[in-house]
């Protein structure tokens, strides 16, 4: 009797003495996700008092796995993963697994998917300045278009094109200078640009056309096929990683650089701006700087693997690499400039991009004169063909 008697006179005490404890562990744990502590079970703790989680689709215009291109997304996906622990999940539909490779934009603006990643220059029939974010024939390498939109009000102005189209973009990867391209038989003059049916997008695809040749618009994953049964006779991709994983060198011979067309091609994110603006702002500065990190890992990606890539094609598949002719891309500039001109005419916008894309550019490129482009002169004049 006497141990029950004790036993109700403090279960009060220790009930509020529980209370407390655990009043204080809730406002500890408040404190933790408020300032964004960074000790390992945070994650867990947001799990288990029910952190709110989201899941995107995103949907590409490559075929799952490609390397270089394909695995950007999927790069995307694993860092916003990582860095929002689990918060945020991203699964990623390659080419026609859940719409067509050229409708990756009308998918995401209108909703079908959350983000999308492929390239600007292939919306162009949509946004004539698109292309500008892309790549320009004769234009910005892949350091300087960084550097145009992220520090030169280029991402500002590409935002302004996709904004009523209820997308926002990011830079997305870039693949350094591309090559020329795959033909099957040779380029000595621009005559032999006439009658060339060439799978040839964006703005290179219109300078080509008014050479004499025929720009034609296919997708990645059917380029092979259409070179193996004649539908084309030439075609450009990206350079030799790329290339070779798809086997080019099985259905053409000749290999031309340098790639003028394509200079420092730019890739893209697109992200529906309502899944973007559903996303607590923690989760949105992570999808900004995964986008951000995987723009870089790209690029870093393909210095890395060309050369390896390149060699493989001439020493093994005996392929015929060439340099176009200087009056060939001559003539090809005085084509660009003249699509230029075209493309600005009717298109404020487009004359507003081409504006700050051409002052940044020739900015760049006057520094360039005398330092990269300075410096890999002299690099080639001091070591020849001598090894380092």
């Amino acid at each position: 009797m006497g141990n029950a008697s004790a036993e109700t006179r403090y279960s009060p005490l220790i009930i509020l003495t529980l209370l407390a404890a655990l009043v204080a562990a809730l406002g500890l744990w408040a404190r933790e996700v408020s300032t964004g502590g960074a000790h390992n079970g945070n994650h867990e703790a947001q799990a288990a008092f029910g952190a709110e989680r989201y899941t995107w689709k995103l949907v590409t215009t490559w075929p799952r796995h490609l390397p270089g291109l394909g695995l950007a997304a999927e790069n995307f996906a694993q860092y916003v993963e990582a860095m929002s622990g689990g918060r945020l999940i991203i699964r990623v539909y390659g080419a026609g697994e859940i719409v067509p490779a050229m409708e990756v934009f009308d998918a995401v603006s209108q909703g079908v998917a959350d983000a999308g990643h492929g390239a600007a220059y292939y919306w162009k029939g949509k946004i004539p300045s698109a292309v500008f974010f892309t790549a320009v024939p004769f234009g910005m390498n892949a350091q300087e278009m960084n550097g145009w939109l992220h520090y030169g009000g280029g991402l500002d102005l590409w935002r302004q094109a996709y904004a009523p189209h209820n997308l926002v973009p990011f830079a997305g990867g870039s693949t350094g200078v591309q090559m020329a391209g795959w033909f099957n038989r040779e380029i000595n003059s621009i005559d032999d640009l006439k009658g060339l049916k060439m799978r040839i997008p964006g703005l290179a695809g219109e300078v080509f056309a008014a050479a004499g040749g025929t720009a034609v618009r296919i997708a990645g994953g059917e380029l092979y096929t259409a070179m193996q049964t004649g539908v084309i006779d030439a075609l450009e991709w990206v350079g030799p990683y790329n290339d070779l994983a798809f086997g080019f060198q099985e259905v053409a011979r000749y290999y031309y650089y340098p790639g003028w067309h394509e200079p420092g091609a730019m890739l893209e994110f697109i992200v529906n701006r309502q899944s973007l603006e559903a996303l607590p702002e923690d989760l949105q500065a992570i999808v900004r700087h995964a986008a951000r990190a995987v723009n870089q890992d790209m690029l870093d990606e393909y210095t890395a693997r060309n050369n390896a890539a390149l060699t493989r094609l001439v020493n093994e598949h005996d392929v015929q690499l060439r340099r176009l002719p200087d009056d060939v891309l001559r003539a090809l500039w005085v084509g660009t400039r003249q699509a230029l001109d075209e493309l600005v005419e009717d298109d404020p916008l487009a004359a507003s991009v081409y504006a700050s894309y051409r002052n940044f550019y020739n900015g760049a490129r006057s520094y360039h004169h005398i330092s990269e482009q300075s410096y890999t002169n002299v690099r080639d004049t001091v070591l020849g063909d001598e090894a380092y």
